[in-house]
């Protein structure tokens, strides 16, 4: 079995650290570089049912998107939830590894698995990374489809394709419209507005659209509004991750058992439309 330092330096390879944003805190949060690893878990968010379900399965190395202290602490206790990941990772001998911006940035990333997911054709980078000489790199993604659909249509994939979550798929746009070419983001995406127009895509495909940016985009051109759930336009990530370690795993012969969690951590649990709003 390899040892922790050994598939920690193989993902770091997957997605460098030094490409994540300045502000992101990626890497190893806890583990030790010298233990054995034989079953990882890869899942979005790393919160207390996630690591309960990391010690159910008997991991060693937990992979998460989200980091755990994006902001830093000075504390770790047990009396807050974060401390109590912690603690319970460190008494179960569980590693917690973090891929965050370094993995949107990567190629393949976070919002290459979002467009496989839906059987785009990747076309470019929405925001290319300019140390990049392939182009290949850099924050979303310039997709077509295979045929039109109309924006009905398409967001009707859309919810089918991705995991469910209790907000499904909000639109705004001419639901006849027809998509043709289209923007992916993982996560939230309205800071690329800018971008997606000079893209001079159909639709736009991101989570966490706020009021404001929504609206002026719509009003700058007819641009169709896809807002996902955060967690389930991250979750198809967790596949490709794991995919891709399973073949490192494999070149290697180190036999790891890797996992993906399907238990849906969306903080968002039910939803109650109003009576009359727009199907």
């Amino acid at each position: 079995m390899p040892r922790l330092s050994e598939v920690i330096a193989a993902l770091d390879a997957l997605w460098p650290p030094a490409s994540a944003e300045d502000w992101d805190a990626v890497g190893t949060v806890c583990g030790d570089p010298d233990q054995e690893v034989s079953r990882v878990l890869f899942a979005v968010d790393p919160v207390q049912e996630i690591v309960d379900e990391a010690v159910k399965l008997g991991a060693d190395l937990l992979v998460t998107h989200h980091p755990l202290y994006l902001r830093g602490t000075t504390t770790v206790a047990a009396s807050n939830f974060k401390g109590r990941v912690v603690h319970t990772l460190i008494k179960n001998d569980i590693a917690l590894h973090v891929a965050h911006t370094n993995a949107d940035r990567a190629d393949p990333g976070v919002s290459d698995a979002l467009a496989g997911a839906l059987d785009l054709r990747v076309v470019r980078p929405l925001v290319p990374d300019p140390t990049d000489a392939d182009g290949r790199r850099g924050l979303g993604r310039v997709c077509e489809l295979d045929h039109p659909l109309t924006v009905r249509e398409f967001a009707a994939r859309v919810a089918e394709r991705l995991p469910a979550t209790a907000q499904g798929i909000r639109v705004a746009g001419d639901p006849e419209a027809l998509v043709r070419t289209v923007a992916v983001s993982g996560g939230s995406g309205d800071s690329l507005f800018a971008d997606v127009r000079t893209a001079g895509v159909d639709a736009f495909l991101t989570a966490d659209l706020r009021h404001h940016p929504a609206s002026e985009a719509r009003a700058h051109s007819p641009l169709a509004l896809l807002d996902a759930a955060h967690w389930a336009t991250e979750w198809p990530w967790c596949e490709l991750a794991a995919a891709q370690l399973d073949e490192i795993s494999d070149r290697h012969g180190w036999d790891l058992r890797v996992h993906v969690s399907k238990t849906v951590t969306d903080p968002w649990n039910s939803h109650s439309p109003s009576p009359g709003a727009p199907n």
